[in-house]
């Protein structure tokens, strides 16, 4: 087993949903990007307990947990290293949205085995809340591979629910003056 498939099963064992984020998930949905390291989400703060990923440190693998704290947007991390394999970033979110985005997923064939991807609306909407230039190119161009029409809609619908920052931002990204810088 790969290392995504190790922390995945460690994952499912404790009963645990999660969902592929990220520039794999950007793949599954026909945007190709290359990156170091692979993303998980998860909503559940047992994930950052150490006892947890005992068995993985066992194995060899190097287990990072970095909580957030109140202002952080995050629950935490948890970075997993091995030796010939990319890294890890288990990412903790701290929101109900978030939670329901993993809730809403369903394995895609081009995802790894059993390892189920985050949904399009819902990456756009983790990726307005990353907030980073990378993040904003990230959702030009997934908008350029659907109808970029309904997608939008359904992005906007989901916007009214949360924060108001993310709002602004997909009025940036899309409006017909943006640059990419």
């Amino acid at each position: 087993m790969n290392l995504l498939e190790r922390v995945a099963a460690v994952l499912n064992g404790a009963g645990m949903a999660h969902a592929l984020i990220g520039a794999v998930a950007l793949a599954a949905h026909g945007v190709a990007r290359s990156t170091v390291d692979q993303d998980l989400l998860v909503a559940d703060r047992a994930c950052l307990s150490p006892t947890l990923w005992k068995p993985l440190e066992a194995e060899g693998i190097r287990v990072e947990i970095r909580r957030g704290d109140v202002s952080d947007p995050l629950a935490g991390v948890v970075r997993f290293e091995a030796p010939g394999e990319r890294p890890l970033d288990l990412i903790v979110g701290k929101h109900a949205w978030q939670k329901r985005a993993i809730e809403k997923v369903a394995p895609q064939a081009s995802s790894p085995p059993g390892t189920p991807v985050v949904g399009l609306v819902d990456l756009i909407l983790l990726k307005l809340y990353a907030g980073g230039p990378q993040d904003a190119w990230d959702i030009q161009q997934l908008l350029a591979v659907e109808d970029r029409d309904g997608l939008a809609a359904e992005v906007e619908a989901e916007l009214q629910t949360l924060p108001p920052e993310l709002s602004n931002l997909w009025k940036k990204i899309t409006s017909s003056g943006w640059e990419d810088r």
